[in-house]
């Protein structure tokens, strides 16, 4: 295991205790009118407004996030030459994904908390085939075109430079595992790795959770592993269970509960309570949380004044 040291997420844990994510970008997009039901979601704004991007990352940290995420979860080569954008069109917009976050981050006075990160986000494979395979987990592509199709996009955003790789939502086993050989391979760089599961012990594709974070642990420079955009009630067993295999610090940050409908690209069902989750996460030992999908800058405000409060006895 990687010690703590050297963690970016230091700064915040040290000073206090907890640090806070941002939440959905896409859903504080879709509040503010914009329309993502298309292959690239939040991803298309990157060429169409992104002053609506660094509009949102300034939201969530005037919300109180001590880390943002840019808006390179759903952009990759592929995915964007499926819409007809070129590769240097495509690795602009990727260059300019970490721009964004970074602009707001520079402009916002962060006063006694220390200066916000940003993560680069390093969506699944399956974002790129935007069908819902972040809920299935299966892959028709072997190791090697997975590897090829984060290698690319990752040494791309490595350029931009930010305090540390996002591999998030990641629903399959065999992509973790390339993902953290690539972690590996690169030693400029911290990641977190979130999983992404369909039920209280495995990943969508059935990886037992404890096997993967096992394999964090094994792995240098593992900010953080943990779940996200995984319904808010199965959040606690997958805690446990990841605490099992490892010491490193856990991050959690929930979706809203509701399901995501790939063929009408909607979300359906009702909010499942999402601060319970986050309440007995934090209970459970979990030092970095926020919201995924449908979690917008409100409730991420809430989540601040309560991590400053110390407030965790109501959920």
């Amino acid at each position: 295991m990687e010690p703590l040291s050297g963690n970016p997420f230091n700064a915040a844990l040290e000073s206090r205790g907890l640090a806070v994510l941002d939440g959905g970008l896409a859903t504080a997009l879709e509040t503010l009118g914009h329309s993502l039901a298309d292959e690239l979601w939040s991803a298309r704004l990157l060429r169409d407004d992104p002053d609506a991007i660094e509009g949102v990352h300034r939201q969530y940290l005037e919300a109180g996030a001590d880390c943002v995420t840019t808006a390179s979860y759903q952009a990759s080569y592929e995915g964007f030459a499926a819409v007809g954008i070129d590769r240097a069109e495509a690795t602009t917009m990727l260059l300019r994904s970490t721009a964004l976050a970074e602009q707001a981050v520079e402009a916002y006075d962060s006063g006694d908390r220390p200066r916000p990160l940003v993560a680069a986000s390093v969506g699944p494979y399956a974002a790129f085939l935007a069908d819902g395979s972040e809920y299935t987990g299966c892959y028709e592509a072997g190791r090697s075109k997975i590897d090829a199709f984060h290698r690319e996009r990752w040494d791309v955003l490595a350029r931009t430079e930010p305090d540390l790789m996002a591999c998030e939502t990641i629903p399959n086993g065999v992509e973790a595992r390339v993902l953290l050989r690539i972690l590996a391979d690169d030693d400029r760089f911290w990641a977190w790795l979130s999983f992404c599961c369909g039920d209280g012990g495995h990943l969508w594709d059935g990886t037992p959770i404890e096997h993967v974070a096992a394999a964090c642990d094994e792995t240098p420079r593992v900010a953080a592993v943990g779940v996200n955009c995984t319904a808010p009630h199965l959040v606690p067993e997958l805690v446990s269970r990841i605490r099992t295999s490892t010491d490193l610090p856990i991050i959690v940050y929930p979706n809203s509960g509701e399901q995501y409908d790939a063929t009408t690209r909607s979300w359906l069902g009702t909010d499942e309570p999402w601060m319970t989750a986050i309440d007995t996460s934090i209970q459970a030992g979990v030092t970095i949380v926020g919201g995924c999908c449908r979690i917008g800058p409100d409730r991420i405000a809430e989540l601040r004044a309560r991590v400053d409060r110390g407030d965790w006895s109501a959920g």
